[in-house]
């Protein structure tokens, strides 16, 4: 018992990034991105984009909270804010129809960094997300979890071809609109969390 409480935060904050993520979710666009290019050259995009992302999603998890407190910004507002944008970006990647190609304006030299370090790794919602977990469970299990998640984003991007031969493209979209609820509900939460802290000030 005492053994799960001290891995409850570190399970918690995990699954919570691991849905804004959505590492299997990225693997169709990713695919999409790379045609065409060279083994040593798809590899290279692969460090770029995870370095990037992990890069970004660090430096917010150590500064977020500084600048929100220097623009007067509290923990629940930014719950709230978090968790509205959360769910709207949720609900249009559930939107029939509409896919994560909203992100990408084509390809270029730079798809490593961007589209897909930010904002298809790391965009609104894993920021959103990390910055809630910081307050929640505390930098250990943020930082930890933060990190295990974008090793698998790592791993899934190595391996895109032979996941996508084993689940196929409906079974990848399947599994990434599950997500996308999750990642609603979460936004729900942050934001019933939220309007709770605001009055309890």
């Amino acid at each position: 018992m005492t053994m799960f409480k001290t891995l409850e935060p570190y399970v918690l904050t995990f699954i919570q990034i691991f849905v804004a993520v959505d590492s299997l979710g990225n693997i169709p666009l990713f695919i999409s991105l790379i045609e065409g290019v060279g083994k040593k050259h798809r590899h290279k995009i692969i460090i770029e984009s995870v370095t990037t992302a992990t890069v970004m999603a660090v430096l917010f998890l150590l500064i977020g909270k500084w600048i929100l407190r220097f623009i007067g910004v509290t923990i629940p507002d930014f719950q709230v804010a978090g968790g509205v944008l959360l769910f709207v970006i949720a609900l249009r990647l559930l939107l029939p129809g509409t896919t994560r190609h909203f992100l990408s304006d084509g390809h270029n030299k730079e798809i490593g960094v961007f589209p897909l370090g930010t904002p298809l790794i790391t965009g609104p919602a894993v920021l959103t997300t990390t910055l809630i977990m910081l307050d929640t469970f505390g930098p250990g299990p943020t930082l930890v979890s933060l990190v295990l998640n974008m090793l698998i984003v790592w791993f899934t991007l190595v391996k895109a071809d032979g996941i996508m031969k084993i689940m196929g493209v409906s079974g990848t979209r399947a599994f990434a609109k599950i997500m996308y609820i999750l990642l609603a509900a979460i936004g729900v939460m942050m934001v019933r969390r939220g309007i709770m802290g605001i009055f309890s000030i």
